[in-house]
């Protein structure tokens, strides 16, 4: 059966609220408010999909048991690999995580991303 989603429809009343803390990652800014709601995990949940928005602030993200590859679909944030130099990401924008990577996020606008987390 092929699933569809349409995540820029998504209301926010829809998606679950919490504040960022580890394991995803660790808030550098104090609390950041993040959104969220899965769309798809298979059964041993090697592979899950979700949307995820985030309110402005700097985080640590360490990949070091998954990946992920993301598709912004709003606002705007920049991203500092480790030892890397800094990369903005804005809607349209596509970013890949490899299992290993490491570094910070700054949201700078409300992001809303679409994104495919693998292990």
């Amino acid at each position: 059966m092929t699933q569809t989603l349409r995540p820029a429809d998504l209301g926010v009343a829809e998606l679950e609220q919490k504040p960022l803390s580890p394991p995803s990652a660790e808030p550098l800014s104090g609390e950041i408010l993040v959104r969220s709601a899965v769309a798809f995990a298979n059964d041993t949940r090697t592979i899950v999909s979700s949307i995820w928005e985030s309110d402005p602030g700097t985080s640590r993200w360490e990949f070091l048991t998954r990946g992920e590859i993301v598709h912004i679909l709003a606002g705007r944030m920049v991203v500092t690999q480790d030892g890397g130099a800094p990369v903005e990401l804005t809607a349209g924008s596509v970013a890949y995580y490899p299992i290993g990577w490491t570094g910070v996020w700054e949201v700078i606008e409300p992001v809303r991303k679409f994104y495919v987390v693998y292990r």
